[in-house]
């Protein structure tokens, strides 16, 4: 049984299916429904996990070598909530690109992970490898 760390069998799975430089979408309440994609589906309530939770359970564990955001991200919401989420990703290479590129990079990821997180574009695609 496991004691720490994520507890979710479907999430693990997942992240244990990453390879090298594949890819992995982490994503808001309101992202576009993928049916041929595997979703792990962690929402609860509003911001009930958030995105940058998510991240930040992962990350002890998942080797990211760069992440990708969309620019509509820091436009739409406050200094802080921006910061907050770049403090998860700190030390990981960050990409901002316009949030139609950011979509046309989800049909060759292995999953995606949604949450609770009701802050408008906070999805992200996180890119395995490094460490």
């Amino acid at each position: 049984m496991l004691r720490t760390g994520i507890l979710n069998p479907a999430l693990l799975s997942l992240l244990a299916r990453v390879r090298h430089t594949n890819t992995l979408v982490i994503a808001d309440r309101g992202f576009l429904s993928w049916p041929e994609m595997e979703t792990i589906d962690l929402s609860l309530v509003d911001e009930i996990p958030t995105v940058s939770q998510v991240v930040a359970a992962i990350r002890p564990n998942f080797a990211i070598a760069r992440a990708f955001l969309a620019e509509e991200f820091r436009n739409h919401n406050s200094k802080a909530a921006v910061e907050e989420l770049l403090a998860q990703l700190r030390g990981v290479p960050v990409e901002f690109k316009p949030h139609l590129a950011l979509k046309r990079r989800v049909p060759v990821a292995i999953g995606i992970i949604r949450t609770g997180d009701t802050r408008p574009y906070s999805n992200l695609i996180l890119e395995s490898g490094g460490e």
